[in-house]
């Protein structure tokens, strides 16, 4: 009977303790030995840190899994934790609390995972911290106090990452690298200081300089995993080990330049020049006060077709030159070459001075003559719902700015409109403009009457009392009639005097019509040659009423 007892107590004691050992995670290798429980979970679908892990945990191995963050409090009960295995997942953000209560963490491994960025005030919490493995993510930036407080590390692997430019400063400022220089350390030296840097796209210009300073005089106790460190970029300068390359310093760029003052006739091509010297490299702009630049494909162009070309001359130094072809009065003025890098901006001004030409322009040259000295170039440039946009453009040898009358009439005008304009505009709204009526814009320097050849005609579309109809009839009109502007002075003569409306004539150059109607035989006889050069735009299911009935006229004309 007593034997009966005592096995009984054994198989009870054995039941409770199994019941006090928390069950393991499915999927996951619970272990225990002389050092500590462990815990090792593998190619397992974990999407987060669970909150079921046993207590007093001393090793935790997750691999292989879709892990993607560690949030704040993700190991609240593992205070006991000393080696935290996380390779091969799919981490990409740590959360700056994530770490808490880790106070006995010794090893951290994230190598193989998706971080950009480090929080490394959260280390505050591992003070204890002796390896940091985090090898093979996407780290491309190393702040100047990233290890102020991994005061007790010996490993450091920050290998296969996307670093370019690290400062010297990261490391000279590292309190576990300041502690075999302090005095008195020397006998206390028990292990090296182990740090691996290499397969990282190292740029070599001058912000790496003290890097490479702090490279080449690396000594025991401190030991580079591979001190072979290769240069990347520049171009120049891949394939080069740290040990064999030499970097400048650091300079804001400085600029020169040739011919500060470029004095040339009217219609020659002319180069301006500007050379660069900085560390790092430059990068050179053009600007100029009357030109809107653009930038494609690396090639800088204006509106007048200026082009711009850089290239290296020698190691950071950069040519631009600024491509003019056929200089006109409108190029000339002050240029600013603009060559910035990381330190620094500076600028440099040349000066280009166009002379005008003796004879007037050609009869087909877009330009009209306002006076002796100037030249304009008047069209509509956009339309809106209740009226259109004049924009011009004026060239004057005269050096002082100038005033300018806009007149503008029409045949239901009892008077001229006349606006007057200060310097520094090129563009006026005309609004509330009447439907089916023609309208003329002229513009003159100063109080100047209006001529001839400095003008522009347009006629609106007719209202058929809807708003929405109204702005698609304008529309076609003005579009249209900007288009016959568009050509020399002798168009738009013929635009103004010919009886057949803008939108008639715009139809001649519609090929998706199905009928072409003819304009009425009181158009000019002899048509411009250049106007065929220019596309009309037509919009389909627009006026389909009144190209029916000019269509049904022409027939019933031609069995007359």
């Amino acid at each position: 009977m007593a034997s009966v007892s005592h096995y009984c107590l054994v198989v009870l004691v054995f039941l409770d303790s199994q019941a006090a050992q928390p069950s393991c995670l499915p999927g996951c290798i619970c272990s225990e030995d002389s050092f500590g429980r462990a815990l090792q979970c593998t190619s397992i679908s974990l999407g987060k840190i669970s909150k079921k892990l046993p207590e007093e945990l001393k090793q935790l191995r997750i691999e292989n899994s879709p892990l993607f963050e560690l949030s704040r409090g993700s190991f609240i009960n593992m205070s006991t934790l000393e080696y935290l295995w996380l390779n091969f997942n799919n981490v990409t953000v740590i959360h700056l609390g994530a770490l808490e209560h880790l106070s006995e963490l010794k090893e951290l491994r994230l190598e193989g995972n998706k971080l950009r960025s480090v929080p490394w005030t959260a280390f505050q919490a591992t003070p204890l911290l002796r390896v940091l493995d985090l090898k093979h993510n996407r780290i491309d930036v190393l702040p100047e106090l990233a290890l102020q407080f991994l005061v007790n590390l010996t490993y450091l692997d920050l290998s296969s990452n996307r670093l370019t430019v690290v400062s010297k400063s990261v490391f000279l400022n590292w309190l576990a690298y300041q502690k075999p220089n302090q005095p008195g350390y020397g006998a206390k030296i028990h292990s090296s200081l182990v740090l691996a840097l290499h397969d990282n796209p190292w740029l070599c210009d001058c912000r790496l300089r003290g890097l490479v300073q702090f490279v080449k005089s690396i000594s025991i106790p401190v030991i580079l995993v591979n001190s072979y460190l290769m240069c990347q970029h520049p171009l120049s300068k891949a394939g080069q080990l740290f040990h064999e390359t030499e970097l400048s310093v650091c300079m804001k760029p400085q600029i020169s330049t040739s011919n500060a003052s470029v004095i040339i006739p009217m219609g020659q091509n002319v180069t301006l020049r500007c050379l660069a010297q900085a560390s790092p490299s430059p990068t050179i702009a053009w600007t100029y006060p009357l030109s809107m630049w653009r930038e494609f494909d690396g090639v800088l162009r204006s509106k007048h077709l200026a082009l711009m070309l850089t290239s290296s001359t020698a190691e950071d130094t950069a040519l631009s030159e600024l491509v003019i072809p056929a200089a006109h009065l409108v190029d000339r003025g002050n240029y600013t070459c603009v060559a910035s890098n990381s330190i620094g901006r500076s600028t440099l001004v040349i000066s280009l001075q166009v002379q005008p030409a003796q004879t007037l322009p050609a009869p087909h040259s877009p330009f009209s003559p306002l006076d002796d000295n100037a030249y304009v170039d008047l069209r509509v440039v956009k339309q809106t719902v209740h009226g259109i946009l004049l924009e011009w453009f004026v060239v004057s040898n005269t050096p002082e700015e100038k005033w300018f009358t806009l007149y503008i009439a029409s045949d239901e005008m009892l008077r001229k409109e006349v606006v007057h304009i200060g310097p520094g505009i090129n563009t006026y709204g005309v609004e509330d403009l009447l439907p089916s009526t023609k309208y003329e814009a002229c513009l003159s320097l100063g109080g100047q009457p209006p001529h001839r050849g400095r003008c522009v005609v347009f006629v609106t579309g007719r209202d058929h009392g809807e708003l929405e109809e109204r702005e698609r009839l304008l529309h076609i009109t003005v579009v249209l009639c900007a288009v016959l502007l568009a050509v020399p002075v002798g168009a738009y003569v013929w635009a103004a005097q010919a009886s057949c409306s803008c939108r008639e004539w715009g139809l001649l150059c519609c090929p998706h019509r199905r009928k072409t109607p003819r304009c009425p035989r009181a158009a000019p006889q002899h048509r411009d040659c250049s106007y065929r050069e220019h596309i009309a735009v037509c919009e389909d299911g627009l006026g389909h009423r009144d190209n029916e009935g000019v269509e049904e006229k022409d027939q019933e004309e031609d069995r007359g």
